[in-house]
């Protein structure tokens, strides 16, 4: 009895690398970085906010592919591009409340130390809107017999010195990735009988972020 051979079925040659689109590209650790430094300069020419700095670097750090990379700075001009101007500076670095309230959405540049002071008093200071030329916010923090909040965005690294007496400081972020080139926020807190509490956008504000993502999504369904 005679067997016939089975012939092998036609074969299908993977597409040569060149057929790839330029975009589905793996990108490597230094083209992040790149990335990352456009994003940094356009900080520094007032074309990103701190919210915007942190949430796009953040993006930066975890695209796998070039094209995610590219639309990522994709309404960012070359650089050296004219016309930057940065945005106007911030016209006061001292915040204080004694015995009242004090609540501040900065929208100017920062260049300086700020310095924040409350005694008997609740300060509330937001730096979301903030432009951040150097990537890093200097803070001191006093807080006698108050509260003192400053809301950071999203994904900033966050490192406070100073004392509690009777009183409490408090980070309330989540950490970046080690390793990785965010945003800075430097805080000297000092607090006698008071609270100094530092958040995030996430941490501010969790309901409405949750209702947020919700909404969002409830968009995008078919």
């Amino acid at each position: 009895m005679s067997h016939s051979t089975p012939q092998p079925g036609p074969s299908h040659p993977r597409p040569p690398a060149s057929a790839q689109s330029p975009g589905s590209v793996r990108a490597s650790d230094a083209e992040r970085e790149a990335a990352v430094e456009r994003l940094r300069i356009a900080s520094v020419e007032g074309r990103l906010t701190f919210a915007e700095l942190t949430e796009r670097t953040a993006a930066a750090y975890s695209a796998t592919t070039r094209g995610e990379l590219e639309k990522i700075t994709s309404d960012l001009p070359g650089v050296g591009a004219p016309g930057a101007e940065p945005a106007p500076r911030l016209p006061t670095r001292r915040f204080s409340a004694v015995m009242g309230d004090c609540r501040e959405r900065i929208v100017g540049r920062i260049e300086d130390e700020l310095h924040v002071q409350s005694i008997m008093g609740d300060v509330v200071l937001d730096l979301r809107d903030a432009q951040v030329p150097r990537g890093e916010v200097a803070i001191v923090a006093t807080a006698v017999m108050g509260d003192i909040k400053i809301i950071v965005p999203d994904g900033v690294d966050v490192r406070m010195t100073g004392y509690a007496v009777m009183g409490d400081r408090r980070i309330r972020i989540h950490r970046p990735e080690p390793g990785h080139a965010v945003p800075v926020v430097t805080i000297n807190a000092k607090s006698i009988m008071g609270d100094i509490t530092i958040v995030d956008d996430e941490h501010h504000a969790p309901v409405r972020r949750a209702f947020t993502a919700w909404w969002e999504h409830r968009k995008s369904r078919p």
